[in-house]
């Protein structure tokens, strides 16, 4: 699949969510992680018609596939008597409700200032990722195979939250950071507690358990449980909040301006930066309205992102003078010349 989070680790737990796999501790369900004083104009939220309409397609063979901006592909499985569908539920599929992720989202107790993401609820869950998942300025919500009560919704969310804060106030190349959090948590030990160990023992995972915990409402955190129960409570670690509090002040920025390259044509223009955290990337035209947010791809390097040239609704842009902006605000704006 040309799915550009593919490079980002898999996997993470959510509290307390009555979903499609099977659970691995009691109250607690697992989603992936591709690879928000709330300021909600940082977030845009796409409901289940929305996102059916606007970025869904079936192609010839009857097959569903969800197309992001970026060009992250998915195929859905819109028949939940699929065979990769092991828990059938009450027979249909059940999306989360906008207005809940909206209350969730208003209800974290943190700063957004710096943070923002595309939410889009998904209608059918994806083929080989049933769960919902998180990267770099995208949450993907699944639906579960029964009605999904409010906690659910809002542990489910404010979890996978917690890895867009993640990548966009102190992503893996912030070393001093991830040094200190690690010591905070008590897992320095990178043999254990590594990205390719067991889900419970992924340092994303227990940053994203550790947001859902100190900062969810009353309905995200009502389980009073993490999922790596062998961890202290997050809320018991000493200066564990005020470092996490502090990320919101003062995120890491460097100061890696835009790159751009292939902007002499028309096509597609590709921009990077090499330092900072990862959000997503608005296109602007002369007059400042917003043609097309480009999701941000990652790797060890920093950030690029990849506009091909569309706003969007799949329509080409023939200005010759656009501008492009990431939603942290870092590099400033960036002047694409188009010949």
């Amino acid at each position: 699949m040309n799915d550009h989070f593919a490079q980002l680790r898999q996997g993470l737990a959510a509290a307390a969510i009555s979903s499609i796999v099977a659970f691995a501790l009691p109250g607690a369900v697992r989603a992936n992680e591709l690879g928000s004083g709330v300021r909600p104009a940082s977030f845009t939220i796409h409901d289940a018609a929305q996102t059916m309409r606007d970025y869904c397609t079936t192609d010839a063979n009857g097959v569903m596939w969800l197309s992001l901006p970026g060009g992250a592909r998915y195929e859905l499985i819109s028949n939940i008597n699929d065979p990769a569908i092991a828990n059938h539920g009450d027979g249909q599929f059940h999306a989360f409700d906008a207005a809940e992720v909206r209350s969730a989202l208003q209800g974290v107790r943190y700063s957004l200032a710096h943070v923002s993401a595309d939410v889009f609820i998904l209608p059918f869950p994806r083929r080989g990722g049933l769960e919902s998942a998180a990267g770099p300025g995208l949450i993907l919500l699944s639906p579960g195979v029964r009605t999904l009560t409010t906690q659910q919704q809002h542990a489910e969310f404010t979890h996978e939250l917690g890895h867009v804060v993640q990548y966009q106030l102190m992503p893996d190349n912030d070393d001093a950071r991830w040094s200190e959090y690690r010591s905070l948590r008590g897992i320095t030990d990178t043999q254990t507690y590594t990205s390719a160990g067991a889900h419970s023992l992924r340092p994303h995972e227990i940053f994203a358990e550790d947001f859902r915990a100190l900062y969810g409402d009353a309905q995200a955190t009502y389980s009073g449980t993490i999922e790596n129960a062998s961890l202290v409570y997050p809320t018991q670690v000493s200066g564990l909040a005020p470092f996490m509090t502090a990320l919101a002040a003062a995120p890491f920025a460097g100061k890696g301006p835009l790159t751009v390259m292939g902007a002499s044509t028309k096509g597609a223009v590709m921009m990077a930066r090499a330092q900072g955290g990862v959000a997503p990337l608005d296109v602007y035209d002369v007059t400042g309205r917003k043609l097309v947010t480009v999701l941000p791809q990652v790797d060890g390097n920093g950030a690029t992102w990849t506009w091909d040239g569309r706003d969007a609704q799949g329509r080409t842009i023939h200005a010759n003078v656009v501008f492009a902006r990431a939603r942290d605000g870092i590099g400033g704006t960036t002047k694409l010349v188009r010949e």
